[in-house]
Order: structure tokens, then C-alpha cells, then sequence
């Protein structure tokens, strides 16, 4: 794929088309690459993406905007989107890193597609890389399911709180194995005696499994 054809996937022609070709200079192929523009990228995808679930209505809490912007701007996300873009056709890399698989790895699509956001805001200023990010994320958030985006212990909490219940308690039951191959077993126990217990080799793993059992133990989750 060429930048060109990159570019109509972007919806956006580059004035200079040099940064563009920075966005895509991965540091494995030269000292001068995309780290500086990734780092502008970052901080303006976070700013746009806040701006974007602000703007999607008053049906977000401030909660809300936080756990869904985290979940956008977060790696596997950006990885996605770069993917759909074919990002990865374009980078330039050196060949240690193209023999590894670097066009297919996440950490760099996601690193490469910051750096081309960043890349948009020093070509057409803050309202071009505001349209593009627009365009990228809006399926994205019109599909948001803020729910499934929070772990069991949060869903929980959440639930007894709306039932004016006091909150769970997680008490670890016991331990096993050796330092590093350590299984806890955790008890999640309601104010009503309710216990259920779940095992798992990290202790916040298995409060969220207790967490997840008890909403079904409540009925509210299958």
C-alpha cells in the first residue's frame, strides 16, 4: 500500500507529506522517527476522545467518560484501528524488527498510529486531527456498552449500592503452593451471610471471580 492510498483511507491529504512519512518511521530504522509525534499524538487523541463522549450526551457520568475513554485510547484499540487502515503495510522498520513480525505487533500499530494522529495535528492543526479521530472512533462509540467495560467487583458494588445494601467483604480463605506459583482462594460475603468463593493464582483475579459468582448467586447475572 501506498501513502497515497493511505492517505484516502485517512481521509486526509497532507500538505507535507515528510511528517507523514516520520508517523510511519519506526525507531528499529532510524534515530530520527515517529516517538516525537507519538507523544503529541497520545495527548491529543485523549483531549479529542474526552471531547467526543462529552458530546454523545448527557448519559455518561464523569465515571462513565473515564472508563470508556480509557478503553479507546487504550493499546488493543489503537492496534485494531491501525489494522483496518492496513497501518502496518506502510511502516518503515528496520530488518531485525520486519523478520519478528513488527507490522503485524500491536505496542508498534498502536505506537504508529498515535504518531500519524500527531502527524495530522502538525499538518492541519487541532480541528483536522479533531475530524480524523472523529471518523475513526465514531462506530466506536456509538456502540459503546459501558457495562460490559466494568469488572465484576465494580457491577457489584454498583448493585448493592442501587439496593442500598452495604458493600462486600473479601476475605482470603487460604493460599497454596509455593511464592512463585501462589493460588488464593477468596470469599466474597454479603451483609445477609451470602458467601461464595472463587480460586485463581492472583488475588485480584479471584475477588473478581467471587465478585462474578455472587451476581449470579443474586440473580442479576447469568
Amino acid at each position: 500500500m501506498t501513502l497515497d492510498d493511505l492517505q484516502l483511507k485517512l481521509q486526509y491529504q497532507f500538505r507535507d507529506p515528510a511528517l507523514l512519512e516520520l508517523a510511519l518511521t519506526h525507531k528499529s530504522f532510524a534515530t530520527t522517527n515517529n516517538e516525537r509525534l507519538e507523544f503529541l499524538g497520545d495527548a491529543v487523541l485523549g483531549y479529542v476522545a474526552a471531547t467526543l463522549l462529552y458530546r454523545s450526551g448527557p448519559t455518561f457520568s464523569e465515571k462513565d467518560m473515564s472508563l470508556a475513554r480509557a478503553h479507546l485510547v487504550r493499546g488493543t484499540t489503537l492496534a485494531e484501528i491501525a489494522a483496518e487502515l492496513d497501518l502496518g503495510a506502510c511502516l518503515r522498520m528496520g530488518s531485525g524488527e520486519l523478520k519478528s513480525g513488527g507490522r503485524q505487533r500491536r505496542s508498534i500499530l498502536a505506537d504508529a498510529l498515535e504518531a500519524v494522529l500527531g502527524a495530522v495535528h502538525e499538518d492541519g492543526g487541532i480541528g483536522a486531527c479533531e475530524q480524523l479521530i472523529e471518523r475513526l472512533l465514531a462506530e466506536r462509540i456509538a456502540t459503546l456498552d459501558i457495562r460490559s467495560l466494568k469488572d465484576a467487583k465494580t457491577r457489584l458494588q454498583e448493585y448493592l449500592q442501587g439496593a442500598q445494601r452495604s458493600l462486600p467483604v473479601y476475605e482470603v480463605v487460604d493460599t497454596y503452593g509455593a511464592d512463585h506459583a501462589r493460588e488464593y482462594r477468596i470469599a466474597c460475603v454479603l451483609d445477609d451471610g451470602t458467601r461464595v468463593e472463587a480460586r485463581s493464582s492472583s488475588r485480584r483475579k479471584a475477588e473478581k471471580d467471587a465478585a462474578r459468582l455472587m451476581l449470579a448467586e443474586l440473580g442479576v447475572e447469568q
